[in-house]
């Protein structure tokens, strides 16, 4: 596109300096009146011609009129020479200003693609970020302190469960608070909605306690002794056999990472149980919904 609008202004700049058809007419040539012949010197005696006999033939009216202009004016032409600068100097302007526009938004352009090829280097950028974020914490994940709770059978209690706490990760963990209770219920479905956790017991056993991997601590015991000092009426206890009501078992634990900067936030883990009371025998599954298994 420059060049076309170079070429353009070198045809306009030929057309101009080309002399004008006015320019080359011939300059008019002001009228001389003839010179007028000699006449001859009168004769002695002769009397003196009148007027009207310088006129041939006596007829002046057929004498061509003689005028004679002393200055004429001088012949200006159409298209003056300063004119012609002034047409060429705009002419150059707007050549001027056509090559710097052209040449602007060429940059532009430039800094248009520079700019949109910044923004992808960012986001990219960005994105590596991310995922070395997302790896690293995944690392850190990997071998932090992890606290599971399960429930195992009793060695010394018949029909008697243990609710155990123990560290599945690979750094030991300190446990800051534990609470756990019970609660009879319908079914899952009538369990408080969020859980409602008694306040901490002060002179917790658990409290402070240091778990290295794979170790485990006691948290509570559940046995079939334990079902009738929970319900306080014979029908109770006949519907708990009778699996009209159910017993659930839950509670919360809060410990901390010890290869984590102190400050960090602490980690929690809600557990819930359904016992199951039998004839004969009993059991103890996990139960309840996702805010009753929480892990942090």
């Amino acid at each position: 596109m420059i060049f076309k609008g170079l070429a353009v202004a070198a045809l306009l700049l030929a057309f101009a300096q080309a002399p004008s058809s006015s320019t080359r007419q011939a300059a008019p040539v002001p009228i001389q009146n003839p010179a007028p012949a000699a006449s001859a010197p009168p004769t002695p005696g002769a009397a003196a011609p009148s007027a009207k006999s310088a006129c041939p033939g006596g007829n002046c009216n057929e004498w061509p009129l003689q005028v004679k202009v002393a200055n004429p004016p001088a012949m200006v032409p159409l298209w003056p020479w300063y004119a012609r600068i002034s047409w060429v100097a705009n002419l150059v302007l707007v050549v001027l200003g056509y090559v710097g526009i052209m040449l602007a938004l060429s940059v532009l352009k430039k800094i248009e693609r520079q700019t949109k090829a910044s923004e992808q280097a960012a986001n990219a950028a960005a994105e590596s970020a991310q995922a070395a974020l997302s790896h690293a914490q995944a690392i850190v994940n990997a071998e932090r302190a992890w606290v599971l709770v399960v429930a195992e059978p009793s060695r010394t209690l018949k029909n008697g469960f243990v609710v155990l706490a123990t560290n599945r990760g690979r750094t030991p963990a300190r446990i800051i608070s534990a609470v756990e209770t019970t609660e009879c219920a319908q079914d899952e479905a009538h369990l408080p909605a969020p859980p409602q956790y008694p306040e901490e017991k002060p002179g917790s056993p658990l409290v402070r306690t240091v778990l290295l991997p794979g170790e485990s601590v006691e948290i509570t015991t559940f046995s079939r002794d334990d079902v009738a000092n929970l319900c306080p009426s014979e029908d109770q206890l006949k519907r708990i056999e009778r699996w009209e009501e159910k017993i659930f078992l839950y509670g919360r634990l809060t410990y901390e990472d010890l290869i984590t900067p102190r400050g960090d936030p602490v980690h929690q883990t809600a557990w819930c149980f359904w016992y199951i009371h039998g004839r004969q025998k009993s059991g103890l599954v996990a139960a309840g919904s996702r805010d009753y298994n929480l892990h942090t």
